[in-house]
């Protein structure tokens, strides 16, 4: 079972990854794009908190002491996190289509998606994430996986609102509505959206 537990949310990451990165090929030229620094500012944070997940315990101090028990529950609570969160955030990356990139862009003939995870929040792509994010945390058991999901947070909070900004300028009569009706990360049930 130790096996288990040391490969599966590596091989689930992984999967994510590769498919991210076959996806990335169907996107359509990028028209205007933040600036390398802008960039930087939610790349680090979220290029530390990988590194916080994939360094060995023994190295980084008390962040690898454990916050939570290990035990079965947990870990399949935080497997099943982590499914979940990478499968909802490929869900919306179906959904946008062409429109994605890694970096915030506004893409040739960009649309602006509001259906299937669009429906319930602005952003679904980073809901997934920091559900995976926060899977992995709870699997994992140590201080640096509190850590990482913070860093986590503060990059796509900081990467949501440089999007906000494009899209505001990019759609400045559907998008203001858009954003008053759906939340950006956390959905909320509301009995009027329609999808």
């Amino acid at each position: 079972m130790q096996f288990i537990h040391s490969r599966l949310i590596l091989a689930l990451w992984l999967l994510w990854c590769v498919y991210w990165f076959a996806a990335s090929v169907r996107s359509k030229p990028t028209m205007r794009q933040e600036s390398f620094v802008s960039g930087a500012l939610h790349r680090l944070p979220l290029l530390l908190a990988i590194a916080l997940f994939l360094v060995p315990p023994r190295r980084i101090g008390w962040l690898g002491v454990r916050f939570l028990p290990r035990t079965e529950p947990l870990f399949w609570l935080g497997t099943i996190m982590v499914a979940a969160g990478l499968g909802w955030s490929v869900l919306a990356r179906v959904y946008l289509g062409g429109n994605w990139s890694a970096a915030v862009t506004v893409k040739q003939d960009h649309e602006l998606i509001r259906t299937g995870p669009y429906r319930w929040t602005r952003h679904p792509i980073y809901t997934g994430l920091l559900v995976a994010f926060a899977g992995t945390a709870i699997a994992l058991g140590e201080w640096r996986g509190l850590l990482a999901l913070a860093l986590v947070v503060v990059a796509f909070l900081r990467k949501s609102a440089v999007e906000e900004r494009f899209m505001m300028a990019q759609f400045p009569d559907t998008y203001p509505h858009y954003r008053a009706e759906v939340p950006a990360l956390v959905p909320h049930p509301v009995s009027h959206r329609r999808g």
